[in-house]
């Protein structure tokens, strides 16, 4: 049933082309559709997942059946996506995804590919619907800036003690040339309705400096 459509002396027809072209697209498309669920896209970088599977497919083809080769190929074409730019985890992942499915295709197990595109779309669907590996709602990646004359060791640490669950100081860092401290502190909220009671109290501390919070991110850049 997962066997190769191909044939087994390596001449390979136009309707075996034809078919196996086809398969690889419907299944790009179907990826396409699923990864815009709930997920963050451009319209390049669908177009892109839907016609990979398409394009690894007939390297491999080309080559004859030849995986090593052709997989150094398909890899070569995969990295122009993040010439520039690193991509971000999901996106590393469809990727491979969909060069999975185009080698599956190009080596003629159709059945294969059509039956690991479901499950793996199905899978996506369900952790996307759970909403799984979210961070938790109450975390917050909190940033006050003080004056240098001002003992941060234990400034906030009723406020803490009021409004959070956990806290944590990070970072401490010089701006201004000197002048000001930056803390950076990890902290859970007892209740998200109070934040802005929290941001106040500690606004009546560091001299209405510059205050940042927000929701932990795994990206480097600063908030």
């Amino acid at each position: 049933m997962l066997s190769s459509v191909l044939a087994k002396n390596g001449n390979i027809t136009t309707t075996e082309i034809l078919i196996c072209t086809g398969v690889a697209l419907v299944l790009g498309i179907a990826i396409s559709i699923v990864y815009m669920y709930k997920n963050n896209y451009s319209k390049s970088f669908v177009f892109t997942l839907a016609l990979l599977p398409m394009i690894v497919q007939s390297v491999i083809m080309v080559v004859n059946g030849n995986l090593g080769t052709g997989v150094a190929v398909a890899g070569a074409f995969s990295l122009v996506r993040f010439r520039s730019a690193h991509g971000t985890a999901k996106e590393i992942l469809a990727i491979f995804f969909t060069m999975a499915v185009g080698l599956s295709c190009g080596m003629g197990y159709l059945a294969y590919a059509t039956l690991f595109t479901l499950i793996v779309c199905i899978a996506m669907l369900v952790l996307n619907t759970v909403s799984f590996g979210e961070a938790n709602l109450k975390d917050r990646n909190l940033r006050i800036t003080i004056p240098e004359n001002l003992d941060y060791s234990h400034l906030f640490d009723d406020l803490f003690e009021q409004y959070t669950a956990h806290s944590i100081l990070q970072k401490v860092r010089t701006t201004n040339m000197g002048g000001l401290y930056e803390l950076q502190y990890f902290i859970k909220l007892k209740n998200i309705e109070y934040e802005k009671e929290l941001l106040d109290g500690i606004r009546q501390r560091n001299g209405n400096l510059t205050i940042s919070c927000g929701m932990p991110t795994t990206s480097t850049e600063e908030l």
